[in-house]
């Protein structure tokens, strides 16, 4: 086919979707962080969302993997996969859509699609990132050059619902063009597209998605809250609710990660900006980051009650990812649980065998412990790694030792408690 495609931002989303693009199309998949580029053309994947064969299949296709924006601008597709964060006042970060853009606008040629995957509020890639576009091309919006966009789905970790295997909502900024992006992923999807009415459609589309999932789990963390104080167990209420044919298998927990802990914030900031104010989302989202708080604080109470001193109290958290069997920890809520003990002076570590240290420390400011060599006063099981249901607990604990699952991962007799 004679289209050339240029991902940019090689991380979860951009390396499995040029991966699934190679096979048919010319691509080149462009990145900023030289390290990275190097670390994938010695067809080595640290997210493991692709192995060493899938790597080296690509580069047998004839993928090329670059920091060098020369090598991608004779492209005249260019899909955008760089992550969309939120600052420290929770309001969104567009730098890294913006940059992104700034570079694809000095490249830009007559004809040329952009196509954003990144997760943004209803409107961004019109009213922010076109007139970005615009600004360093010279060229005009659906005269010169066109949009599309396809909200990113991927699901870090998930082996068995890879990015060709999950259906695709596309969208364009004009019908012919909104028609060629369709078949664009159509042609290497093999679950199938939706094509969307309008970009803002799609925006929003994808949007609602992480802040549907985080609501339903802010419930089920209420839920947890309340059953606490009445003393009951809440895996054994939603088991047994769970026996209706229409009832939501949610469970309670810890919610980060780059999407459902961010992009309901996405859909508040701009359903502010549009005079509404938000309640439900912002209601979910405000239980959902107290959980950590609430972890420890029930774990303190335990300690206490089995004559522990809170003070210098060893603590030992199984996991920092924000979910099992996977590496990514970005947005991970179990830094909240390791700060609050951190208030309560206690001396933490964490285990984690799928984390990379130095990136650990890096974005948290700790090592992690590369074995468990002591006990400790408590163990917090707030990751449900495959490695952690055949840990031998009983190895790292004294005769007063607290055990808290906050994932339900444990037998319930071998945890003092859980949400």
């Amino acid at each position: 086919m004679s289209d050339k495609i240029a991902i940019i931002g090689l991380g979860y989303v951009g390396l499995p979707l040029a991966h699934a693009f190679s096979f048919k199309y010319k691509v080149v998949g462009f990145d900023i962080a030289k390290w990275r580029i190097e670390e994938l053309n010695r067809c080595k994947d640290r997210t493991l969302e692709l192995s060493s064969e899938q790597l080296s299949e690509a580069l047998q296709n004839g993928m090329l993997f670059t920091d060098d924006i020369e090598h991608i601008k004779d492209c005249n597709i260019y899909i955008v996969t760089v992550p969309t964060p939120i600052d420290k006042h929770k309001n969104p970060d567009l730098t890294p859509l913006i940059k992104a853009s700034e570079t694809i606008g000095k490249l830009l040629k007559k004809d040329d699609i952009v196509i954003y995957e990144s997760t943004v509020f209803p409107g961004a890639t019109e009213e922010v990132c076109v007139p970005v576009l615009e600004k360093f091309s010279t060229l005009k919006f659906n005269k010169d050059f066109y949009c599309g966009y396809s909200p990113e789905r991927i699901n870090p970790g998930d082996k068995e619902h890879t990015v060709t295997k999950i259906l695709k909502v596309t969208s364009g900024s004009t019908p012919k063009i909104a028609k060629k992006v369709d078949e664009l992923y159509k042609s290497v999807i093999t679950a199938g597209t939706h094509l969307a009415s309008s970009i803002k459609v799609a925006e929003a589309a994808k949007v609602i998605e992480n802040a549907q999932r985080d609501i339903n789990i802010a419930f089920v963390n209420e839920l947890a809250l309340i059953f606490e104080k009445l003393n009951i167990d809440t895996l054994e209420v939603l088991k047994a609710a769970g026996t209706k044919w229409n009832f939501l298998p949610f469970k309670p927990g810890l919610v980060g990660g780059h999407c459902i802990g961010v992009d309901p914030y996405y859909l508040t900031y701009k359903s502010k900006e549009v005079g509404y104010h938000p309640e439900v989302i912002l209601s979910g989202r405000r239980i959902n980051d107290s959980m950590g708080q609430e972890v420890v604080q029930r774990v303190v109470k335990l300690m206490i009650h089995k004559g522990h001193t809170i003070k210098d109290a060893k603590v030992l958290i199984l996991g920092i990812t924000f979910k099992e069997n996977c590496p990514d920890i970005r947005n991970s809520r179990v830094i909240d649980v390791v700060r609050e003990f951190e208030e309560f002076s206690c001396k933490v570590d964490v285990y984690d065998p799928w984390a990379d240290s130095s990136e650990v420390e890096r974005e948290y400011g700790f090592e992690l412990l590369t074995d468990i060599r002591q006990s400790y006063d408590a163990i917090v099981l707030a990751v449900a790694h495959k490695e952690f249901e055949s840990l031998d607990l009983d190895r790292y604990k004294n005769p007063n030792t607290v055990v808290f699952d906050i994932k339900g991962l444990l037998p319930k007799d071998k945890a003092d408690a859980r949400l």
